[in-house]
């Protein structure tokens, strides 16, 4: 399962990019782009990442994860394809002379970083419900 080290990787890159102070500033939301060559499985990098977040500003973030398709240019007739099983040939002429031209991002497109008034207010109401 690679998804542990890819959750590993997000956590730090998202630990990093968010500010230093406050120092209870926590992350809402970690916004990925995965490619369907990637081999990742979605709800198992959750998974991991859940795992890998406890205990830090992620612990409540979601992994929010647009999966992005396999689309590839036929170097023969130029047709644009979406590949969507393992017959990797253009749909016009049935070539399999192909660029990849998407299907292999994995990226943190974003981080969403609660609002610190929202989460003094949070805490405010937390605090009179006991």
């Amino acid at each position: 399962m690679h998804e542990m080290g890819i959750a590993l990787q997000i956590a730090e890159i998202a630990k990093s990019a968010i500010p230093k102070t406050p120092a209870d500033l926590k992350v809402k939301a970690v916004n990925l782009r995965v490619g369907k060559l990637t081999a990742i499985v979605p709800d198992s990098l959750r998974f991991c990442f859940e795992i890998v977040a406890k205990d830090t500003p992620l612990a409540e973030a979601e992994l929010n994860i647009e999966e992005i398709p396999i689309v590839a240019v036929c170097k023969e007739c130029y047709t644009e394809t979406i590949i969507t099983d393992a017959d990797f040939s253009c749909e016009k002429c049935k070539s399999g002379k192909l660029d990849i031209i998407s299907g292999r991002e994995l990226t943190v497109s974003s981080i969403e970083v609660a609002d610190p008034e929202e989460m003094k207010q949070a805490q405010k109401k937390s605090k009179k419900e006991k």
